[in-house]
């Protein structure tokens, strides 16, 4: 899965939410997105769950997609079973395999007892755990989840935090938000850092080890018309090593490892006014 100089904004003179994000996501990946209350995470999570188009750039191999959003619509008539198979015909499911996924998932939540009434007499948590149900009925390859454990009892958040590894064990990508810091702590592989309509990319434990093992000598990118702004957000990328003027010319020299050379290479790409030099081994 890919991002191409993805980028939103809510109208041609709005200002861009997110900007500029070229990255790639390896199956397998947990990636957590992090910054201040309006950085754009929930705008991103949208766009890369395909509930909102991307107003430059594009999201290439997306795969089927569970979405839970920050505020699920809980003021509807349906019952939570019925909205559960409704939302599993969405998904591709029918008959039997809808009736069984939308029986498994409320009760491995804790959800059975209330299956039968409405969503808009449900509580907070228990709306957040048909949220959640609908998200993981078909068991996605791709899984976004935007505050999803907000409002859950202990019990349906040891379940969610199972159904995340269990959709990262099967190769499937897992992006969330989440403002406990600790949650799934030690699992994430990758932190998006969100801010100034750009995101850096963290390294998560264990992506450095990966790195180091790849065994390729580094790449060095020369690039010219780098603001001052611009040069600080690419040496807190994830895999720039080093960012350095190139003597006698108005350039710089970025030195990245050859694991994420691409992608730094692309995200370089997708910023106006910023022109690749040369691209080269490190001597």
């Amino acid at each position: 899965m890919r991002l191409d100089g993805v980028g939103k904004r809510y109208g041609l003179r709005q200002p861009w939410i997110v900007r500029g994000v070229s990255l790639d996501v390896a199956a397998g990946r947990l990636i957590r997105l992090e910054g201040r209350n309006g950085s754009g995470k929930s705008t991103l999570l949208r766009v890369i769950a395909g509930v909102s188009l991307p107003s430059a750039g594009r999201v290439s191999g997306r795969p089927s997609t569970g979405y839970v959003p920050e505020r699920f619509p809980g003021g509807l008539g349906f019952s939570a079973r019925d909205y559960l198979r409704h939302m599993s015909r969405i998904h591709g499911l029918s008959g039997g395999a809808a009736r069984s996924a939308v029986d498994d998932w409320l009760d491995r939540l804790g959800a059975t007892e209330y299956a039968g009434s409405a969503l808009r007499t449900l509580s907070k948590g228990m709306c957040q755990k048909v949220a959640i149900a609908q998200a993981l009925l078909a068991a996605p390859g791709l899984l976004v989840l935007d505050e999803a454990w907000t409002g859950l009892d202990q019990a349906a958040r040891g379940t969610l935090d199972a159904a995340v590894a269990e959709r990262l064990a099967a190769g499937g990508r897992v992006f969330f938000v989440d403002h406990h810091q600790a949650r799934l702590a030690g699992k994430v592989d990758e932190r998006w850092q969100l801010g100034s309509g750009g995101v850096q990319v963290l390294d998560g434990p264990g992506q450095a080890e990966a790195d180091s093992a790849a065994g390729a000598p580094p790449v060095v990118i020369e690039v010219s018309g780098l603001d001052a702004e611009s040069r600080a957000q690419l040496a807190a990328m994830h895999g720039v090593a080093g960012v350095a003027d190139v003597p006698g010319m108005s350039a710089v020299a970025v030195t990245v490892t050859a694991a994420r050379s691409d992608a730094v290479l692309r995200q370089l790409l997708s910023w106006d006014d910023v022109h690749v030099v040369a691209v080269g081994e490190a001597r």
